[in-house]
C-alpha cells in the first residue's frame, strides 16, 4: 500500500504525450512557492495499491501509444515511498507503459533500483546554491545532490525544470550559475529544459490550511522578464 493524494488521468504537462499523473502524498522540502501544501504531510492522502494504479492506467494505454505518452509519478515527493514506487514502476513496465519519474530528488535512497525502472526523469532544480537552496526549501542541499549523482550514474533521460520567482531566483548571476549545474548533468541526455513562472493560483489553500505564505506580497513572474532571463542561457535549444 502506499498514501496518493491525487490522480490526473489526461495529464499533458507532465512529461511527453498524454499521462496519467499519480501525485504521492508527503514531501520533505517546505518551498517557499510550492502550490500544494496539502501534499506536505505523509499521513495525508488516500490509501492505495500498486496493482490498483497501474489497472486503472492499462485502460489508457491506447491514448499512451497514439502519442507517446504513460504514467507520470509526482507529488508531494514520490521518492519517499521507495518500495511503493519501485512496485508502481516494475508492473508498468510488465505492462509497457512508458514510465516518468517527476521529482525534487529528495527521498528515502533505493536510486539505483528505482531508475533501472523509470524511463524519463523530470528533475525539479530549487536551487544550486546550498545556503540559497535551504532558504528556498527549508532543507539541506545534501540528498538533491545524492539522487543527482544517481541520475548520471544511471545515465537516465532528463528533463529540467526550475521555477523562476521574483526578488527570490529572478537574476542574471542566479540563472548562468544554474545554467553550469544543468551542465553538470550529462548533456547527452538533457532533452528539455523549463524556466517556469512563479504564479500565486495555490495561495488559497494556505490560508484554508492555516498556513502562513512566506511570498504573500510577491506577484506572478513577468512572462517578458521570464523570456528575457531564458536569453542568458546558452542551452535557448533546450528550453
Amino acid at each position: 500500500m502506499g498514501r496518493i493524494h491525487s490522480i490526473e488521468t489526461m495529464g499533458t504537462l507532465d512529461g511527453p504525450g498524454i499521462r496519467m499523473v499519480v501525485f504521492f502524498q508527503g514531501c520533505k522540502l517546505r518551498c517557499q512557492y510550492c502550490h500544494n501544501p496539502d501534499t506536505w504531510s505523509l499521513s495525508g492522502g488516500i490509501e492505495e495499491t500498486a496493482e490498483a494504479i497501474v489497472k486503472k492506467a492499462v485502460r489508457y494505454k491506447p491514448y499512451f501509444k497514439s502519442n507517446n505518452g504513460g504514467i507520470t509519478f509526482s507529488g508531494g515527493e514520490p521518492l519517499l515511498q521507495p518500495d511503493f514506487l519501485i512496485e508502481c514502476l516494475k508492473l508498468c513496465k510488465k505492462e509497457g507503459i512508458h514510465t516518468t519519474l517527476d521529482t525534487s530528488g529528495v527521498g528515502l535512497g533505493m536510486y539505483d533500483e528505482i531508475l533501472s525502472y523509470t524511463d524519463l526523469v523530470v528533475l525539479d532544480i530549487k536551487h544550486e546554491d546550498p545556503i540559497l537552496y535551504k532558504e528556498v526549501t527549508g532543507h539541506s542541499i545534501n540528498d538533491y545532490r545524492i539522487f543527482k549523482n544517481a541520475v548520471i550514474k544511471n545515465d537516465k533521460k532528463l528533463w529540467i525544470k526550475h521555477v523562476v520567482v521574483p526578488s527570490l531566483t529572478d537574476d542574471i548571476q542566479h540563472i548562468k550559475k544554474l545554467e553550469e549545474e544543468i551542465k553538470s548533468f550529462k548533456l547527452k541526455n538533457i532533452e528539455k529544459i523549463e524556466l517556469l513562472p512563479y504564479h500565486t493560483l495555490g495561495v488559497f489553500k494556505y490560508r484554508e490550511l492555516g498556513i502562513p505564505y512566506k511570498l504573500e506580497n510577491i506577484d506572478s513572474m513577468n512572462i517578458n522578464n521570464l523570456n528575457k532571463l531564458k536569453s542568458y542561457m546558452n542551452l535557448a535549444n533546450l528550453i
